[in-house]
């Protein structure tokens, strides 16, 4: 039977349905992605852009002398590269005293949560996707899988965004570039700088490998509704000129290897306890080793034409 066929069991039904549901968001996370990957060796001398914006948010409350973390961390790498474009990864590590790394950016980040809800990264690993509810434990991936299906189905229109990269003197320098944001009212352009395969210090409190990816070092925030910068962290500079959504840059010291992302999100000053957070819109452009790419090949394109066949016979309902 397909997905629109009545039954006269309504438990039954809603079972089909909800099975209908799951099967196109899997399509989606299948379609082949354009992942934004610059490879090690760009110079970055002439600006390198990226456009997008409907990238989502998965942030993990991680730390480096949690075993289970490191456990999975090469997991969440090989999730990163597989759902391409699609995904953002940010590894936040806290300024608890014991954790090798204590970026401030991420600290200021795990703030942020917090605000919304108190209880926000108590145990590791911690992960949120889209600010969502948070899922705790090495076997909670399978219900960040479920949020991040459902919320693949909801996202309605997002917002456009496009940045560049340039090198500078001391490193590099992203800005923004043609933007079309919806929701403007207390709300925020984030730039978010991650490092990958972060060094662990000679003597930390290591469970696992000598690296940890997807570290958040740097962050700067500017917010919309008067076109000043809000917050910095971990970076060279930040400005916003006279706009956030048209001259808003941030300079971040020479590293190896790096991601940048931009978020339109909800403004940090205005959340309020219990509130729902979600972006946007996001994009990442990552200065990295490209791993394995998403076939775009014919195989890709009938994927492409059973999932709108699926989609539409989901939400038909024969009388």
């Amino acid at each position: 039977m397909g997905c629109g066929v009545t039954v006269s069991n309504p438990l039954f039904h809603r079972a089909r349905l909800l099975a209908c549901s799951v099967g196109v968001a899997m399509c989606l996370l299948l379609l082949p992605a354009q992942a934004m990957v610059v490879e090690l060796t760009t110079t970055f001398e002439e600006p390198v852009s990226v456009y997008g914006g409907r990238t989502m948010m998965v942030e993990e409350i991680t730390a480096t002398w949690c075993p289970s973390c490191a456990e999975i961390d090469p997991q969440l790498e090989q999730v990163a590269d597989s759902h391409g474009s699609r995904l953002a990864l940010v590894a936040l590590h806290p300024s608890d005293g014991e954790d090798a790394f204590q970026p401030e950016a991420s600290q200021y980040r795990i703030d942020r949560l917090r605000r919304s809800n108190s209880d926000a990264g108590i145990s590791t690993p911690t992960f949120l996707v889209e600010g969502g509810e948070e899922r705790q434990g090495y076997d909670a991936w399978g219900e960040v899988q479920r949020d991040i299906l459902d919320t693949e189905l909801k996202r309605q229109n997002t917002s456009a965004l496009s940045f560049e990269v340039v090198a500078t003197a001391q490193g590099y320098r992203a800005s923004v570039l043609d933007l079309d944001l919806g929701n403007q009212s207390s709300s925020q352009l984030t730039f978010m700088l991650l490092e990958h395969d972060k060094p662990m210090p000679e003597g930390a409190v290591n469970p696992g490998g000598s690296t940890r990816d997807r570290v958040l070092v740097g962050i700067a925030e500017c917010t919309l509704n008067n076109d000043t910068i809000s917050a910095v962290r971990g970076a060279i500079n930040a400005t916003s000129g006279t706009s956030c959504s048209s001259e808003f840059s941030f300079e971040f010291d020479s590293m190896e290897s790096w991601s940048v992302i931009l978020v339109h999100e909800d403004a940090t000053s205005s959340i309020e306890p219990d509130q729902v957070l979600s972006t946007y819109g996001a994009i990442e452009m990552a200065h990295r080793d490209r791993g394995e790419e998403t076939s775009t090949s014919p195989y890709g394109w009938a994927l492409v034409l059973s999932c709108l066949v699926l989609a539409t016979a989901s939400i038909v309902r024969k009388k």
